[in-house]
C-alpha cells in the first residue's frame, strides 16, 4: 500500500486532510509535561502523577455513589463498553452479540447514546427493519447498528433509562437490552458487564487522561464478567500478558477472543481506490483495507465522528480526482453519513464492512448468564 496521510489537526479541508509527514514525532512526557513517565510491561505506566490518582479516586467515588441507586429496566440488560477512548472494536461486538442472542429466539433492543446527533430526547432508530431516521438524528453508530443488524430495535438517548422505556413502548416484546457503551453509564443496573479491548492496544498504556488513553482506570476491569479481545488477527494468539495484567488488577471474569472478517460492499473490488476515515483508530482500517488486497493510493484520514461537511467532500472529490481513483473506500460509519452525497464528478462509494467474530465458548456463555 502506498504511504498514507496525517490526519488533520483541526478542520477538513484538502490540505489539512492530506499529509505532513516528516515532523519529527514529539518526546513523550509525563501527565504535567514533566520527564517522561516509565513504562512497565504491557506498555503499561509504572509512574502515576497525583492528577492520575485524584482521577481514579473520582471515578471510584462516582461509581460507589450509584452502585444503591442505579436503577432496572425492567428486562435483562448487558453493557458492553470499554476502558478506552473509542476504537476498542465496541460497536463489532455489539452487532455480533445482538444478533447471535436473537438467533436463540429473544428480541433484543440496543440502547445508544447517539453521539454528535441533533437533540436530546429519545429516539427509536429501528424496530428491526432499517433506520427510521435521518443519521443527524440518530448518530453514525446506532444507524450503523439499525442496517446491520435486522430485527433488533434500536434506540438513542443520552438517559438509557428514557431510551428503554420509549423501546418498550414500541416494541413491548423486547427481552434483552443490550446498553451500547455501557461501561461509564452507571445509573443502569446490568445483569451482565462486558469489556472489549482492542488487541493493538489493550490497555491505552495504563493512564487516564491528560497523560493516556483511558477514560476508566485498569482497576475498573474487576467490575466485568467477561473481557473480549477485539480485533485480533485470524490464527494469531492473544498477547501473553493480557489475562495475567487483567487478573492483577482485579479482574475475575471470563476471558474471549475476536476476530475480524471484512467484506467490500458496493461493487467488485477497486484497481485505484481512495481510502475515507473518519474513526478513531484509522491505522486499523488501513490493516484491514490491505488485508483484503486494496492497493489504496492516498487516504484521508478525518476526525472520529466527523460529519463531513460540503469542504469535507470536495477534499475527497479533489483527492480522487488528483489519484484518478475509481472507488472511494470508508468504513461502515462513515458510509451513513457519506452515501448518496458526494459530489456527481467523485467515484463511487464502496464500504468497507467490519464483521466480528467472537470465540464459540462466548454465546452460549451469555446466554447461560441470562438464563435462556
Amino acid at each position: 500500500m502506498a504511504a498514507l496521510s496525517r490526519p488533520p489537526a483541526r478542520g477538513d479541508g484538502a490540505g489539512q486532510a492530506r499529509s505532513r509527514d516528516r515532523r519529527p514525532e514529539p518526546r513523550r512526557r509525563g501527565a504535567f509535561g514533566g520527564a517522561p513517565e516509565r513504562t512497565g510491561g504491557s506498555g503499561l505506566s509504572a509512574a502515576r502523577s497525583p492528577w492520575q490518582r485524584f482521577y481514579e479516586w473520582a471515578h471510584h467515588r462516582r461509581r460507589r455513589s450509584w452502585s444503591a441507586r442505579a436503577a432496572s429496566l425492567g428486562r435483562k440488560t448487558v453493557s458492553i463498553g470499554n476502558l478506552h477512548w473509542g476504537g476498542s472494536g465496541k460497536t463489532p461486538t455489539v452487532i455480533a452479540v445482538a444478533l447471535g442472542l436473537a438467533d436463540l429466539g429473544p428480541r433484543i433492543a440496543v440502547l445508544a447514546r447517539g453521539y454528535r446527533r441533533r437533540g436530546r430526547e429519545p429516539r427509536v432508530v429501528s424496530l428491526g427493519e432499517g433506520p427510521l431516521v435521518p443519521v443527524e438524528q440518530a448518530g453514525d453508530e446506532p444507524v450503523m447498528l439499525a442496517e446491520q443488524a435486522p430485527g433488533v430495535v434500536v434506540t438513542v438517548g443520552a438517559d438509557r433509562r428514557a431510551a428503554a422505556a420509549l423501546a418498550l413502548e414500541r416494541a413491548p416484546d423486547v427481552d434483552v437490552f443490550l446498553l451500547d457503551d455501557g461501561f461509564s453509564h452507571v445509573r443502569v443496573r446490568r445483569d451482565v458487564e462486558i469489556l472489549t479491548f482492542p488487541a493493538a492496544d489493550p490497555f491505552a498504556g495504563g493512564l487516564l487522561l491528560p497523560g493516556g488513553r483511558l477514560r476508566e482506570p485498569l482497576g475498573m476491569a474487576r467490575l466485568a464478567d467477561a473481557a473480549v479481545l477485539t480485533g485480533l488477527e485470524a490464527g494469531a494468539e492473544p498477547p501473553a500478558d493480557f489475562e495475567p495484567t487483567l487478573r492483577r488488577h482485579g479482574f475475575a471474569g471470563r476471558v474471549f477472543t475476536s476476530t475480524l472478517r471484512s467484506e467490500l460492499v458496493g461493487g467488485p473490488s477497486p484497481e485505484r481506490p481512495l481510502l475515507v476515515t473518519g474513526v478513531a483508530r484509522p491505522e486499523r482500517v488501513v490493516r484491514t483495507a490491505a488485508a483484503a488486497g486494496l492497493e489504496c493510493l492516498d487516504h484521508l484520514r478525518f476526525p472520529d465522528h466527523h460529519g463531513y461537511p460540503p469542504r469535507s467532500l470536495r477534499a475527497i472529490e479533489s483527492a480522487a480526482a488528483r489519484h484518478r481513483c475509481d472507488a472511494v473506500v470508508v468504513t461502515s460509519k462513515d458510509a451513513v453519513k457519506l452515501r448518496g452525497r458526494l459530489p456527481a464528478g467523485a467515484p463511487p462509494l464502496q464500504e468497507l464492512r467490519i464483521e466480528a467474530l467472537v470465540d464459540e465458548e462466548f454465546l452460549p456463555w451469555l446466554s447461560g448468564r441470562l438464563g435462556l
